[in-house]
This record gives C-alpha cells, sequence and structure tokens, in this order.
C-alpha cells in the first residue's frame, strides 16, 4: 500500500466561480477570491489543522461557510462575461457594478446562509435614506435577489436563501419615502432647433434631426448603415425600411424596423453612397471611430450650455437645478416624436413608430403593424 503524498492538498481556483478550493479527505473548502491574501490565509489554516489531525478532518468539520464578499466577487466575475453585446459590455453593467459594491460593503462578512428577507430590506432602506427613487431601488434589489438566485445554481447558496429573499416586496408607489423617479418629457421643437444652432458638427445636427424624425433609439442611430436599409420600402411608398443589426429587444426574440419618411431621407442622404461606403457606419465622429451614447449627450449638453446661458452666479446646486430644467438628452427626442405620432396617430401607432414591445410602454413616453408606421411616417418623418 502506497504512503501518505508528503505534498499539501492544492491550493486551486474553481473555474466556475473564481474562488480558491482546497480539497481534504475527498471535501472542497472553498477559501474566497482566487489570489486574494485572505484565501491563501485561509488555505494555510485548514492545511495546517489538516495535517495536525493526522491529515484527518474533526468530526465536526464542515465547510467554511461562503461569505456575502465571496459571493458578490463570484458572481461579479461570471456577469462581466453574460452582459456582453457585439464584443461590449452592456448597460446593466454600471448599476450592477454599484449594486454588488454596495451590498459587499454593507454586509461582505457575513456567511450567506445568514443572509435573509429583513437584511434585504435593510439594504432598500439604506438605498432609500441615501435618496436614490423609487424604481432603482427596486432594480438594485432585483439584482441582489438574481445575484442570490445565481448562487443557488452554483450550488454557493442554499436554496431556502433565495427563496426566503424572494420574499420581499418592490417598494411601491404611494407607499415608502423613496422619491419618484422623473418621467422624461419630451423636448419642444423649438428647443430642439435653438439648440441645434449651436451644435458645430454638421453629422451630429443630422443625427438630431435624423433622430426626432424617425423616432429611433440613440443606440440604433449609432449603427446605422447604408446595407441595413431597404429602399424600396417593402412594398411601402414614400418610405424606407432600416432594420438594425442589433436592437434592445433582440434578446426577446422581437424584430425592430425603423420607419425612414422623406423628410429624414433628406437628411440621411449626405451619409449615404456614394458619400460612404454600403457597409460603412453612416454617423462617424471627425476622426472616423463610431460615436457612443457619451459622445452624443456631451455635444447635446454642450450646445444647450451656449442655447441656454444660465444667469450669471449660478452656482452649485442651483446651476445643477439650472441645467436639468434647461438642458435635454436624446431619450426627449425620442420621447417626443412618440408623443407626436400619438397625439395625431394613435397609440398603436406610436408604439410601432417607437419598436415598444407594449403599449403601457409607449404610455410611459406619452412590429404589430408597417404598415401603419409607414403611413404615419410619409406624412410627419
Amino acid at each position: 500500500m502506497r504512503g501518505a503524498s508528503k505534498t499539501p492538498p492544492k491550493y486551486r481556483k474553481h473555474r466556475k466561480t473564481g474562488q480558491a478550493v482546497v480539497t481534504l479527505s475527498g471535501k472542497d473548502f472553498y477559501l474566497g477570491l482566487h489570489g486574494s491574501k485572505a484565501s491563501k490565509q485561509q488555505y494555510d489554516m485548514l492545511v495546517a489543522q489538516w495535517l495536525a489531525n493526522g491529515r484527518l478532518l474533526p468530526k465536526s468539520e464542515s465547510k467554511r461557510a461562503i461569505t456575502v464578499s465571496d459571493l458578490m466577487a463570484a458572481y461579479w466575475k461570471f456577469a462581466k462575461g453574460f452582459y456582453v453585446k457585439n464584443g461590449k459590455p452592456t448597460g446593466e453593467i454600471p448599476p450592477l457594478k454599484s449594486a454588488v459594491r454596495t451590498f459587499r460593503k454593507a454586509y461582505g462578512t457575513k456567511p450567506v446562509d445568514e443572509v435573509g428577507p429583513l437584511l434585504l430590506i435593510a439594504y432598500q432602506n439604506m438605498l432609500v435614506k441615501d435618496g436614490l427613487c423609487r424604481k432603482y431601488v427596486n432594480q438594485q434589489t432585483g439584482r441582489i435577489k438574481r445575484a442570490f438566485k445565481w448562487g443557488v445554481s452554483r450550488e454557493l447558496v442554499p436554496v431556502g436563501v433565495h427563496q426566503a429573499l424572494a420574499t420581499v416586496s418592490w417598494l411601491r408607489k404611494g407607499k415608502t419615502s423613496a422619491t419618484e423617479y422623473a418621467p422624461v418629457e419630451a423636448v419642444p421643437d423649438d428647443v430642439v432647433n435653438a439648440t441645434l444652432a449651436h451644435v458645430p458638427y454638421e453629422t451630429t445636427r443630422a443625427m438630431i434631426r435624423f433622430q426626432r424624425l424617425v423616432g429611433c433609439r440613440p443606440g440604433e442611430l449609432f449603427i446605422l448603415r447604408s446595407m441595413d436599409i431597404d429602399r424600396t420600402g417593402g412594398g411601402h411608398d414614400g418610405v424606407w425600411l432600416y432594420r438594425p443589426e442589433s436592437h434592445k429587444t433582440e434578446h426577446h426574440g422581437q424584430g425592430r424596423v425603423v420607419v425612414i419618411g422623406p423628410e429624414a431621407q433628406k437628411v440621411l442622404s449626405p451619409f449615404l453612397p456614394p458619400h460612404r461606403e454600403e457597409s460603412e457606419l453612416c454617423f462617424q465622429r471627425r476622426s472616423g471611430k463610431p460615436f457612443a451614447r457619451l459622445h452624443y449627450s456631451q455635444a447635446i449638453h454642450r450646445a444647450c450650455r451656449k442655447a441656454f446661458p444660465p444667469p450669471e452666479g449660478t452656482v452649485g446646486e442651483a446651476l445643477k437645478r439650472w441645467e436639468k430644467e434647461h438642458h435635454w438628452t436624446p431619450n426627449q427626442l425620442r420621447h417626443a416624436t412618440a408623443t407626436t405620432v400619438r397625439r395625431e396617430h394613435g397609440l398603436e401607432a406610436a408604439q410601432v413608430v417607437a419598436g415598444h414591445a407594449n403599449a403601457r410602454t409607449t404610455e410611459i413616453y406619452a412590429e404589430r403593424d408597417i404598415a401603419k408606421a409607414a403611413q404615419v411616417m410619409a406624412k410627419i418623418g
């Protein structure tokens, strides 16, 4: 019979979770984030105790409790690879990072099997106290619930913990001291026109006009290519049909068609062949690189500052309030289009033009039938 190896059990990395793990007497012990100082100290302590006990586990020994910090670190590593679209992080990453960081900071040392509904309610209350709006608090609470659900699927969290957390209700309007999210308002056309006078770059001016006319999402604007446009209109006279290569609701299996009317066609034409290749982005920065939400938003913000300068001496919180009242965002252009279409042609038409999955979303903003959208955009777009 071979004698016991003199080599101590290996300090290893658990691929699925990114945690350090060591196997002693056939049992896995999770040590925390792989490569961290704390995980190596935990490894040294467990192996020393195991060796001192004759390479046996004490009868009362069990797995080291996985902490909230361990779970959040593992989930964050998973999320960075999961929330990716076209090779880039999605918009879910920034708020998820905030949720993971704040929850880990507040409760990191607590074992996951001791996390319950009262602790999650305390987390909600902490966010409310920080002045966050009700909708955002609910979204962050949902992200923490998903982290624990994921932990159950990786056998890091007892299933009963997630089931208990699922009983925590969302904050309801009028039943909490949390502030309400200010709804997106349509930006008036006279405000848009005043702003355009201070946008120096022709491409950015065209993007603003085009988005106002067709009501597309900013992301759909940035990836627009000639090759994605059906200039026959699919049998609908006077319009073009733009099918974005990628769009917000594609993971739900939904299609998206942006209908481009005569006025929008005039705006877009200088950015189509022969001025651009079929596969080139229509709207590019001066450097030739693609636009991103930040570049587009900042260009509008700078133009708003020039178009609507604050009174002399306005600083601090007063300046923030002034800018909030006098500046607008790309989504307000989209809202303006949806509001105009709904007012003049009804909710169903607005739903199709905006590309919403349901009418409730359109109502918040103020492919059931492409023919209806074509009729509308032939008149106003």
